[in-house]
C-alpha cells in the first residue's frame, strides 16, 4: 500500500503538469470591442471572402495550402454583444457565450416586488446590427404558498429589452466610428 502512495503523488503531479502544458497553445486574448465581429476580429467582408470558411470553421483551415489549425468559431456582432451585457448587467449571469451569442441570466427578484422573479435568455442571431439579430426571452415566476410557480411574462418586457439593446448597440457603434 505504501508503494502505491509513494507513486500516486508524483503521477498525479505529472498528469496535472501535462494537462497544463496542453493548454499552452490556447489563445486567451479578449475580443476587440471595436471590431464589428466577435471573436474573430475581422470585418464581414473579410469573413465572407476568407478561404477557410465564412461562419463556421472546423478542424484545419487551408490558408496558403499549409493547413494551419483554427478554432471552431461563430462570429456575432460585438456591439450587440456588449450592449446586451450592459443592458442585463443588473441581473446575475449564469452563462455568457460570445462564440454562440447566448447570454443566460439567473433569477432576479426586483426589490419593489419580492414575490416575483425574472430570468432572461438573450440570443444574438446575426453579425449585422439589425432588429432581427437579437432575440430576448423573459421568464417570470411568482411565489405562491412558499413555492415559485411559472407565470406568463408581459411580452412588452422582452420587446423593451430588445429595443434598449439595439439602441445601446447603435450608440456603441457610432461612438467607435466617431473615434476612428
Amino acid at each position: 500500500m505504501r508503494v502505491l502512495r509513494k507513486f500516486a503523488v508524483p503521477a498525479t503531479l505529472a498528469a496535472s503538469l501535462l494537462a497544463l502544458a496542453a493548454c499552452s497553445g490556447v489563445k486567451t486574448s479578449a475580443p476587440d470591442i471595436n471590431s464589428p465581429l466577435v471573436p474573430g476580429g475581422s470585418n464581414p467582408s473579410q469573413a465572407a471572402s476568407s478561404s477557410s470558411g465564412t461562419l463556421f470553421t472546423f478542424g484545419r483551415g487551408t490558408s496558403g495550402g499549409g493547413g494551419t489549425a483554427q478554432a471552431t468559431q461563430i462570429q456575432v456582432n460585438a456591439y450587440l454583444w456588449r450592449a446586451t451585457l450592459n443592458t442585463l448587467s443588473f441581473m446575475p449571469l449564469v452563462s455568457a457565450d460570445p462564440f454562440g451569442g447566448v447570454i443566460i441570466t439567473d433569477w432576479y427578484t426586483p426589490p419593489a416586488t419580492p414575490d416575483e422573479r425574472f430570468k432572461v435568455n438573450a440570443y444574438i442571431l446575426g453579425r449585422e446590427l439589425t432588429a432581427n439579430a437579437i432575440q430576448v426571452s423573459v421568464f417570470r415566476q411568482v411565489q405562491q404558498g412558499g413555492q415559485w410557480v411559472d407565470a406568463p411574462a408581459d411580452p412588452a418586457t422582452a420587446t423593451g429589452l430588445e429595443d434598449r439593446i439595439l439602441s445601446d448597440a447603435a450608440n456603441l457603434q457610432a461612438a467607435a466610428q466617431h473615434t476612428n
